[in-house]
């Protein structure tokens, strides 16, 4: 099923796994049921600490759950997780089997703290390349809170759903079974948007700093410009933005950016946030601005 260099890849990550993973299968009689038999036993072959099993335990089929044996940790797939999803099936058996996540402690600790059930699906396509960001932070949600639940579907294996549910672009979340959000979205955002309390929080933090001699509002590549060349001239730099990186993360191919004949929008916005970084400039994500309100004077 899977290429020699992508295998040897998959069974060098997954020697950092700690704890034994159960990958359950629910199948029917279709050809992808049985490639998804062949993948699976294929990823179970690369450790003693992974087992396959067949359990039917689940009404979309071909699907298979990846959990932490005796425990609750788990997150489901419906469909086989290749493409641009390979990434989000490898990081699950790695976040499951107990390698911690580069999360933040902060982020980490929110998630925990979440009260209530939550039930996110997942649409997506094996072509995507918003999708992965969407679908690793709720499997990374549904491992850290047992309270939450993520299946990850491929909408092209269950076109029924997608036409029930009128999903017309990917990725495309629902929770406890309602329209969620469509779209990119980072870990920081979703969590956020269910902690009630985030924003009130991060006001106090924001309120409590010192005035900035500099503030900028938004953080794509005028933003990072604008706050690298302040902070080098001495002045006290903030930069507020809902997502670093701005509509530059949903950018897929860039052609237009001078002395750079081609990238990618994440792979440009990730260079930018490096560079912000080698300057003492505070990144104030998730963050709106309202309204200017002038100074005295």
């Amino acid at each position: 099923m899977l290429d020699a260099a992508l295998a040897n890849q998959l069974k060098t990550l997954l020697a950092n796994i700690t704890f034994p993973i159960e990958l359950a299968a629910s199948l029917d009689d279709g050809k992808k049921s049985a490639e998804l038999v062949e993948l699976l036993t294929e990823i179970a072959s690369f450790s003693d600490k992974i087992t396959y099993v067949r359990t039917d335990d689940d009404e979309r089929r071909p699907s298979f759950a990846i959990t932490r044996v005796g425990t609750d940790v788990s997150v489901r797939f419906a469909g086989l997780p290749m493409g641009h999803e390979f990434t989000s099936l490898a990081l699950a058996l790695l976040q499951v089997g107990g390698h911690p996540s580069k999360a933040s402690e902060e982020t980490i600790e929110q998630i925990r703290n979440l009260e209530g059930e939550y039930r996110f699906e997942t649409y997506f396509s094996l072509s995507c390349q918003n999708c992965p960001d969407v679908v690793q932070a709720l499997n990374l949600m549904s491992v850290i809170n047992p309270n939450i639940r993520h299946v990850a579907i491929d909408g092209a294996l269950f076109p029924d759903e997608v036409e029930a549910r009128q999903v017309m672009a990917v990725p495309n979340v629902f929770l406890n079974g309602e329209p969620f959000e469509q779209g990119r979205m980072t870990l920081e955002q979703i969590v956020n948007r269910l902690d009630s309390g985030a924003a009130a929080r991060e006001a106090d933090k924001i309120n409590a700093k010192s005035p900035f001699d500099v503030l900028v509002i938004g953080g794509g590549p005028a933003g990072a410009a604008a706050s690298i060349y302040a902070s080098r001239k001495g002045l006290r730099t903030g930069v507020a933005a809902e997502r670093f990186g701005g509509q530059v993360l949903d950018t897929m191919s860039i052609e237009n950016f001078i002395s750079v004949q081609h990238t990618e929008g994440p792979k440009l916005a990730a260079a930018l946030e490096a560079h912000v970084a080698d300057y003492d400039v505070d990144v104030m994500n998730l963050q709106k601005a309202a309204k200017i309100i002038g100074g005295e004077g």
